[in-house]
């Protein structure tokens, strides 16, 4: 594990041991505390571009004029250092044009600081429901584009890396856009290895309410299928606009795929468009998203999905008009999640709010 030698390539190093390690053909950079106060100028708050329960993101630019974002933890927990440590070693294992990338980071002191890549058009969700929305810069061919690009993503999580590598925390704040608008899937502070020949694993509850699959909020079931459900979660997401939860005036909450699967059924798809793109769309194309969606959040997890074949249902589906699959029996493909027992279950509650900065992202 990355983490078992941090202390020998952490912040404490004499010249040799760093000019060994430039030497090694490592896929990360090993910053000093320096480089990373100079290029965020001290952590000034005018460069802070994010702020959560773990700490902040700041954007920094180096001595050879690369834009960066740094993640500074705020404490030095166990728990914190854990996930450090998680993130460190997965973006080091993966290399994908969809997922975000590592550039290096500091581990010295009381200083865990991770470098990323920066993302000058932040996340989708600020595209969404952040700051961003009211500009309205996501079109249907970039939500479409962005659709494609974090399932590929995922998909070389679940099945071409390895070992393969369940997320755990897919959402609108954890899909970055660069300055293409490409999606660069985030966030691997939560993600779990699967060794070969292991279906599940069974742990405890972290994520997101609104896109936990029911079988992992309920009983801490985790499997490739957990991600697809919440990546359907995001694709409905995508295309209306909504957010994954949203309460009632009666008080009860009503999820994403509750409001979207009736219109599903009449085949009324115009209602779940975004309003935003002003009809803008196209209907086929928004029929076959919508109905992956609801094939990824099928109550039943057996039933859902590869993201594999979500992949393959988006580019050809999309590319060719050919039909996707329907609905089962014209049924609604769902599990309602009970937030009650969700918390029951949950130990740490404080978690569903990891990392939800002023607009919920890893960085606006």
């Amino acid at each position: 594990m990355v983490w078992s030698c941090f202390s020998c390539i952490g912040g404490h190093q004499n010249k040799s041991q760093k000019s060994m390690n430039e030497s090694i053909d490592y896929p990360w950079e090993i910053y000093t505390l320096k480089e990373l106060l100079q290029a965020t100028n001290n952590f000034n708050k005018d460069n802070k571009i994010g702020e959560g329960g773990f700490g902040s993101v700041y954007w920094g630019r180096t001595s050879k004029g690369v834009d960066i974002a740094v993640k500074r933890l705020k404490a030095m927990t166990a728990k914190a250092e854990m996930e450090f440590a998680v993130e460190v070693e997965i973006l080091a294992r993966v290399r994908h044009e969809n997922l975000l990338g590592l550039r290096g980071f500091y581990a010295g002191g009381e200083e865990r600081l991770i470098v990323y890549d920066y993302m000058p058009n932040h996340s989708l969700l600020s595209h969404l429901h952040g700051q961003l929305a009211d500009q309205c810069l996501l079109d249907w061919k970039r939500r479409v584009n962005i659709a494609i690009g974090a399932a590929e993503g995922l998909s070389y999580l679940h099945h071409e890396a390895q070992p393969h590598i369940i997320h755990r925390d897919i959402k609108a704040s954890n899909v970055l856009l660069n300055s293409d608008f490409e999606a660069k899937v985030a966030d691997f502070g939560f993600a779990k290895l699967i060794p070969d020949g292991v279906s599940h694993l069974t742990t405890r509850v972290k994520g997101t309410l609104g896109y936990l699959a029911p079988e992992y909020a309920m009983w801490g079931k985790v499997a490739e299928s957990c991600d697809v459900y919440s990546f359907g979660i995001l694709l409905l997401e995508i295309v209306s606009g909504r957010k994954p939860l949203e309460k009632l005036p009666n008080g009860t909450k009503r999820d994403i795929v509750q409001w979207a699967t009736p219109y599903a059924q009449t085949e009324d798809f115009d209602q779940i468009a975004d309003p935003r793109l002003n009809q803008n769309f196209d209907v086929h194309d928004l029929k076959s998203i919508v109905t992956i969606a609801l094939r990824c959040t099928d109550g039943n997890a057996e039933s859902r999905p590869s993201m594999k074949q979500v992949v393959a249902w988006l580019k050809d589906g999309l590319s060719t008009k050919k039909e996707m699959p329907h609905l089962k029996n014209n049924e609604t493909p769902h599990v309602d999640q009970d937030e009650e027992n969700y918390e029951k279950n949950h130990t740490d509650r404080e978690e569903l709010g990891k990392q939800q900065f002023d607009d919920g992202g890893i960085w606006r």
